[in-house]
């Protein structure tokens, strides 16, 4: 039999999956395993550290998916336009990391996580990535006049400004993602 803590998660996981993060609930979680509510405490503080668990490792999945896939032989600007089409698919696809774009719960899960974990724990965007940056800088392909860190921060603004897309308009959004990256990279790309 899987260990306790594996079951929970594998049962929480299905649970997310189907109700999502508001709609499930602890004793759901240990129902469908066949355990006692306090068992849960045993292993997880909280359900949003469990989610939190959860998600970041469907997260750490789809960017590694998200850079197998990458053609590194294209230019800067190309790979990140693959990078933010294959991101966005793999997030539409997957109902755990879709909960990133339901921005009441996934606000209240980031604090709390971040509050168990400290600051520093949702540090998860794009880790490889930050690599390929740092060898574009070597290559002369990117700007060296721009801390590689302060590139990714820039790399994950423009994968957080989907979570503001009401705001700024449905009808304008997707041409204005395009449009804010293609900039920003001419930007990052001009290394004269």
């Amino acid at each position: 039999m899987k260990d306790k803590k594996a079951l929970i998660h594998d049962c929480a996981k299905e649970l997310f999956s189907n109700k999502g993060f508001k709609e499930t609930n602890i004793s759901e979680i240990t129902q469908k395993a066949g355990m006692a509510v306090g068992t849960f405490y045993n292993y997880y503080p909280s359900k949003e550290k469990l989610f939190m668990d959860i998600f970041l490792e469907e997260n750490a999945k789809l960017k590694k998916h998200c850079m197998q896939s990458l053609d590194l032989t294209r230019s800067p600007a190309e790979v990140v336009g693959q990078m933010l089409a294959l991101n966005t698919e793999g997030i539409s696809a997957n109902p755990i990391l879709r909960e990133w774009y339901n921005e009441n719960v996934f606000e209240k899960i980031e604090r709390l996580y971040k509050e168990e974990n400290g600051p520093q724990a949702i540090d998860f965007l794009y880790d490889s990535f930050h690599e390929l940056v740092k060898t574009w800088q070597e290559q002369g392909k990117m700007r060296k006049d721009i801390d590689s860190r302060m590139i990714m921060m820039i790399f994950a603004a423009i994968m957080n400004v989907d979570t503001h897309k009401e705001e700024i308009g449905l009808e304008y959004f997707p041409q204005l993602l395009s449009t804010m990256t293609e900039l920003i990279m001419k930007g990052l790309t001009d290394c004269s």
